[in-house]
């Protein structure tokens, strides 16, 4: 009877673990897939105004939760509040900027060095342990991040930085949710998060209207440009499958076991090479597809170990 009764057990553990490792791969699809339209978008329109469209379509979902389901919040830390959705919009932007002008796959493999920051950053600010596993990957990922951007004379252009910012904006961002789940509900965090994303978009578009935009920082200011026709459709889109995305990847964490999942995520680069090229991006260099490995790798070995 033991012997079945554990044979149950296993298999419906192995049941979750298929059903969770299933939703991962459909989320990063669906998060590929919105990259793919956001690279097609921003050849018309400013990444700027499409990180305003992907958070505003955010802030009318969070609202509509809210009616349904009122946060509980203790309070208490509106500025740490404030920073971490100051952080994930300047990430997002950033993320956004650089998958509409570099290939689609090494603006994806940049945010994803997300994870090995947000160890440092816990080891840091947290005081967390740093295992030895997590020394090795932040020497991998920084391996990985000089190969593919095959720095030239020492020094990353201005793309680069952008990709490193968006995995090192995001990892501050998660590391801040660690302590502001202590005061704010799950619902609050993520609405400070879209709504800086809001309006920090309308503000700097405003501002761009009275000054002469330096191309150094048109990642950061841009004017308004009203869409048309079918990129309403596209813009849709993008706020759908972000959505989509969220919602596949929270249900693949609440099956499987954090470090498996975090592992799967990495599928998005697969994903994103291939909506990328088919897009007319280049084919990753072997040098490029190094880097990558090691970023995959590194991150792997954080995951797994967290």
């Amino acid at each position: 009877m033991k012997i079945k009764a554990l044979a149950i057990s296993l298999n419906k553990n192995i049941s979750k673990l298929d059903r969770g490792i299933f939703y991962m791969i459909l989320a990063s699809l669906s998060f590929a897939f919105m990259g793919g339209f956001v690279k097609t978008l921003g050849e018309t329109i400013p990444p700027l105004e499409i990180t305003f469209f992907r958070n505003v379509f955010g802030v009318f979902i969070i609202l509509t939760i809210f009616l349904k389901n009122p946060p509980k919040n203790r309070g208490g830390k509106p500025f740490l509040l404030f920073f971490r959705g100051f952080m994930g919009f300047l990430a997002l932007l950033a993320f956004f900027y650089d998958m509409a002008y570099i290939p689609l796959s090494e603006a994806v493999t940049y945010n994803k060095t997300s994870p090995l920051f947000l160890a440092f950053f816990s080891w840091l600010f947290l005081k967390e342990k740093l295992p030895k596993s997590a020394v090795f990957a932040l020497v991998f990922g920084f391996l990985g991040i000089v190969l593919i951007a095959k720095p030239e004379g020492g020094s990353f252009d201005k793309y680069d930085l952008l990709g490193i910012f968006s995995g090192i904006g995001a990892a501050l961002a998660y590391t801040s949710i660690r302590e502001l789940r202590k005061y704010y509900d799950t619902k609050t965090i993520a609405l400070s998060f879209m709504s800086v994303g809001t309006l920090g978009p309308v503000i700097l578009m405003i501002i761009s209207k009275n000054i002469d935009i330096s191309p150094n920082l048109d990642f950061l200011f841009a004017n308004f440009v009203l869409p048309k026709g079918i990129e309403w459709l596209y813009i849709t889109i993008i706020g759908v499958s972000a959505t989509i995305s969220q919602l596949l990847m929270t249900k693949a964490y609440s099956l499987t076991k954090a470090g498996i999942v975090g592992t799967i995520t990495y599928s998005q680069i697969l994903f994103a090479t291939l909506i990328g090229a088919a897009l007319g991006d280049k084919w990753p260099d072997i040098y490029s597809w190094i880097g990558i490995f090691l970023i995959i790798l590194a991150g792997i070995l954080v995951s797994t170990k967290r």
